[in-house]
C-alpha cells in the first residue's frame, strides 16, 4: 500500500492515473514542496514524517542526510542489504517571463504526449523520481526483498555537500543502487569527477557622456540543458553568444557597457543572456543592423538545434556609469578565450566525453565587480585539473583572482560487479533484450561514496529524462514503468550472504 502524506496539492491531482500510480503519487506531492539545493528543510521533514507516519526507522546526520530503513520481509533477512540513494535538492530554472517563487510556490507538473514536464520551470524529475521510487519502496507490501536502507543525500547539485559528508558508517549495506540516472535502457558504472573554477575581475567605471543612448540586448530561448549529460550536443551557450554580439559591435562603433547578466547555474548550460550598452544616438541604426545580421548568421549555425534563439533589443533608460574602455577589453578579451565545451573522447569507452568545462555564468556584482563560473569534468583526475588550469590561466590573463572548488572524484568503471550482472540478468529477463552498459560524463555522488567505503559495489540507473535543469525537463511516462519494474526486480534478486561474508 502507498501510504501518502498528503502535502498541499493542487484541488485536482494530475499524475495519479499514470502507472506505476505509487512512483506519481509521491512524485505529485513532492513537487508541491520547495527544495532548491541549501534549502531542502521541508523536504527533509517531509521524508522525516513519512517514516514516523509508516513506522519505519530513520534518522538524520548533521549535514542532513536523511537515511530510511526497511527490515527484511519474513524469511528474508539472509540476503544482502541494499542501499537506494537519490538527492533531495533540485535545479531551479525557469523561463524569464513566467512568475514562480521557489521558496513558496509548487511546480506544476503537466502530461503532453507521453511526457510529463512543467509549466514554466524545471520538472525537478532530477532527482524527484528517485525519491518517489524510494518511497514506493519503503510502502510496497508486496515486496518480498531482504533489508532496504534507502539514503537521501543533500546539496547534490550545488557542491555534493551530502555525500561529501557521508561516514561509511552512516548505512550497513555494501550494495548500493543510485537513482539519479537519466536513460532507461543504460547501466551506468562509472562517471566523471568535477570542480568549479571562478574567476573574479573588478572593473573601472566612468561616468556616461552627454549625447548617449543605452540598449538591452537579450539572447533567449535557447536549449541549455546538464553541462555534463549535454555538453557534447553543439547547444549554444548565452555568455558566448552575447558576448560576440558585443565584440562585433565594439570593432565597429564606440559603446561601452553599462551592465552584462548572463547564466545562472554552475552545472546547467547558459541558456539567456543580457547586456545594457550605451552609445552614440547616431549609429543606433547601424548598431541595430549588424544585431540583425549575426541573428542571421547564427541562424544558419545552428539550425535546427536551437529553434527557439531569439536575440532582442530595446531602448532603455540611460544609465549613470559604465565600465571604462579597458576593463571593457578585459572582459570582452576574456570571455572570448575562455574555452567551453568537449576538451577530449574517451579512449576506453566509445562516444563517452572524458573531460569538458562549462562557461556557466558571468555577472555584474557588487562592488564593480565581474564574477565568471566555470565548472570542469574530467574521468581522468589530472585531465580534470589540467582544464581547470586551463580556464585559470585564461582567467588571469584578464587580471582575474581566481579560486576553484575542492571538487569531487570519479567512479572507476568494474565490468565485473555483481550488482551489474544481477541488474544486467533482470533487465535481459523482463524487457528480452540486453542493456548498455556506460560510463557517463556527469558528478553522480557514486564518487564520492566510492572514495570513502572501499570495495562497495555500485550501479546507476533510472527512467528517460530529458532536458534535466532546464524548463523544457520531462520524464518519459513509459519508462517510469520499466524503471520501476526493474528496480523491485533487482531488489527483490539481491543474492543470499555468502556464510563469513
Amino acid at each position: 500500500m502507498c501510504t501518502a502524506l498528503r502535502y498541499p496539492l493542487p484541488s485536482m491531482s494530475v499524475l495519479s492515473q499514470l502507472n506505476p500510480a505509487p512512483i506519481w503519487i509521491y512524485f505529485e506531492e513532492i513537487c508541491s514542496i520547495p527544495r532548491l539545493s541549501k534549502n531542502e528543510g521541508k523536504i527533509r521533514q517531509y521524508l522525516l514524517d513519512f517514516a514516523k507516519k509508516n513506522k519505519l526507522e530513520s534518522k538524520e546526520d548533521e549535514v542532513g542526510n536523511i537515511l530510511i530503513i526497511k527490515p527484511p520481509s519474513p524469511g528474508m533477512d539472509n540476503r544482502k542489504t541494499v542501499v537506494l540513494q537519490s538527492h533531495i535538492d533540485m535545479v531551479g530554472e525557469k523561463n524569464a517571463d513566467y512568475p514562480h517563487n521557489w521558496a513558496t510556490d509548487p511546480i506544476k507538473p503537466e502530461v503532453k504526449d507521453g511526457w510529463v514536464t512543467a509549466k514554466g520551470t524545471t520538472l525537478g524529475a532530477d532527482d524527484g523520481i528517485g525519491i518517489a521510487s524510494q518511497m514506493a519502496i519503503l510502502t510496497d507490501e508486496n515486496l518480498k526483498a531482504g533489508r532496504i536502507e534507502c539514503l537521501f543525500t543533500v546539496d547534490e547539485e550545488s557542491g555534493m555537500t551530502g555525500a561529501i559528508n557521508l561516514k561509511p558508517e552512516s548505512f550497513t549495506g555494501r550494495t548500493l543502487i543510485n537513482l539519479d540516472s537519466e536513460d532507461e535502457g543504460i547501466l551506468f558504472i562509472g562517471c566523471a569527477g568535477g570542480m568549479d573554477t571562478v574567476g573574479t575581475m573588478k572593473y573601472k567605471s566612468t561616468p556616461v557622456g552627454n549625447g548617449s543612448c543605452a540598449l538591452e540586448i537579450s539572447v533567449t530561448g535557447l536549449h541549455g540543458g546538464h553541462s555534463g549529460d549535454e555538453i557534447h550536443k553543439g547547444y549554444g551557450n548565452s555568455v558566448k553568444i552575447i558576448n560576440r554580439i558585443l565584440w562585433n559591435i565594439s570593432n565597429q562603433f564606440e559603446i561601452s557597457i553599462a551592465n552584462f547578466d548572463g547564466g545562472n547555474l554552475r552545472n546547467a548550460i547558459p541558456r539567456e543572456a543580457f547586456s545594457t550598452i550605451v552609445y552614440n544616438q547616431s549609429s543606433s541604426a547601424a548598431i541595430n543592423s549588424v544585431i540583425k545580421d549575426f541573428y542571421s548568421i547564427l541562424i544558419d549555425e545552428f539550425g535546427d538545434l536551437e529553434k527557439d534563439l531569439k536575440i532582442s533589443v530595446r531602448e532603455v533608460d540611460l544609465p549613470s556609469f559604465v565600465m571604462d574602455k579597458e576593463s571593457m577589453a578585459k572582459l570582452l578579451n576574456v570571455l572570448t578565450y575562455c574555452p567551453h565545451g568537449v576538451i577530449a573522447w574517451s579512449k576506453e569507452m566509445d562516444d563517452l566525453v572524458e573531460t569538458s568545462t562549462n562557461l556557466a555564468s558571468a555577472k555584474f556584482s557588487e562592488n564593480n565587480t565581474i564574477k565568471i563560473i566555470t565548472t570542469q569534468r574530467s574521468s581522468v583526475e589530472s585531465s580534470k585539473h589540467d582544464a581547470a588550469a586551463m580556464v585559470e590561466s585564461c582567467l588571469r590573463l584578464a587580471g582575474a583572482e581566481v579560486v576553484h572548488s575542492d571538487g569531487y572524484p570519479g567512479w572507476k568503471p568494474n565490468l565485473t560487479s555483481e550488482i551489474l550482472k544481477i541488474t544486467r540478468e533482470s533487465y535481459h529477463e523482463l524487457f528480452g533484450k540486453e542493456p548498455m552498459i556506460r560510463a557517463i560524463h556527469a558528478g553522480l555522488e557514486c564518487g564520492l561514496v566510492f572514495e570513502k567505503i572501499k570495495g562497495i559495489d555500485m550501479i546507476s540507473f533510472g527512467p528517460t529524462i530529458r532536458g534535466a535543469h532546464t524548463p523544457e525537463e520531462m520524464i518519459e511516462i513509459k519508462t517510469a514503468q520499466m524503471f520501476w519494474d526493474l528496480l523491485t526486480d533487482v531488489v527483490r534478486n539481491m543474492p543470499i550472504i555468502k556464510q563469513g561474508g
